[in-house]
């Protein structure tokens, strides 16, 4: 077949890196090797250079092979270069030259800064200009999500953007929502962006005194109210649900306190917190033995 003699590779090379093109004859009868342009403009015949390109130079000479590298690779120098052998007849095969370009940069583009517990947000990662198309990955923390991507082509560069969108909750505040890129010129390309979630308050009421055992008649009884939330709770408040609360509890702050228990304050005590997104409260069930 055409070309029997002569062995070549395809070349994969990232933009501004040096691509190498090897030219070899298996069985050398001392014919003159040439390699040509996609334009088939001869680049080296034997080890002379007809072209006026100085980024095409010898790497290696013999009769065997023609090794020859290219500086500072563009996506115009992609292309098929052609191996010849001067035989009679000629012989020929080609290599192609493939470029990849990474994507320029990666941002992530959050349509609300701030969401609050129980929202849908939307997260955009936009790789840019790159050459093949970026496949962009999802993670938050470190479990990968599902976004939906979009292809842009300019000319012979792509830019892909993926959509995100998250239903946030409270255990999502603080957490890194990661933008990460698989392509073939590019390792470990990624950026994140924290989430910020606003949440209503979590509310806990703990018995300080007595620390164990019953709520007896004649005893005192502590409580103390506990709430977190973001932003932070500023207006705690004690109330006895379905009732009056009793002339002799004392409360001070987050504590409420009863000096001397009788039956009548059997009941539920509530202790209510709010904050900027809701409120919310927790019971707390006194049985006086």
């Amino acid at each position: 077949g055409d070309g029997q003699n002569l062995v070549t590779e395809d070349v994969t090379v990232v933009e501004g890196d040096v691509a190498t093109i090897s030219c070899r004859v298996k069985n050398s009868d001392d014919s003159v090797i040439q390699l040509l342009n996609p334009n088939r403009q001869t680049i080296y015949f034997r080890d002379f250079r007809p072209l006026k390109d100085s980024r095409f130079q010898l790497v290696n000479f013999s009769n065997s092979e023609l090794r020859v590298s290219l500086t500072n690779v563009s996506i115009s120098d992609e292309g098929r270069y052609f191996c010849q052998l001067y035989t009679d007849p000629p012989q020929e095969i080609y290599t192609t030259i493939t470029v990849l370009v990474p994507p320029r940069n990666l941002v992530i583009d959050v349509q609300k800064e701030i969401a609050v517990e129980g929202e849908e947000i939307e997260l955009n990662c936009t790789a840019m200009a790159s050459r093949p198309a970026t496949t962009i990955r999802w993670f938050k923390g470190n479990k990968e999500l599902t976004g939906k991507s979009e292809v842009e082509q300019w000319s012979d560069m792509y830019t892909v953007t993926s959509r995100l969108v998250l239903k946030v909750g409270r255990e999502d505040d603080g957490v890194p929502v990661i933008c990460l890129v698989d392509h073939p010129a590019v390792k470990d390309l990624q950026t994140q962006r924290y989430l910020e979630v606003m949440y209503k308050p979590q509310v806990r009421v703990s018995q300080n005194y007595p620390v164990q055992g019953l709520t007896r008649e004649g005893e005192p009884l502590e409580l103390t109210c506990a709430a977190f939330g973001k932003p932070q709770p500023t207006d705690m408040r004690w109330l006895r649900v379905d009732d009056e609360m009793p002339q002799h509890v004392v409360v001070s702050g987050s504590n409420l306190l009863i000096s001397n228990l009788n039956k009548t304050d059997n009941g539920t005590y509530r202790c209510e917190a709010s904050n900027a997104v809701g409120k919310s409260h927790a019971d707390y069930m006194l049985f006086v033995y």
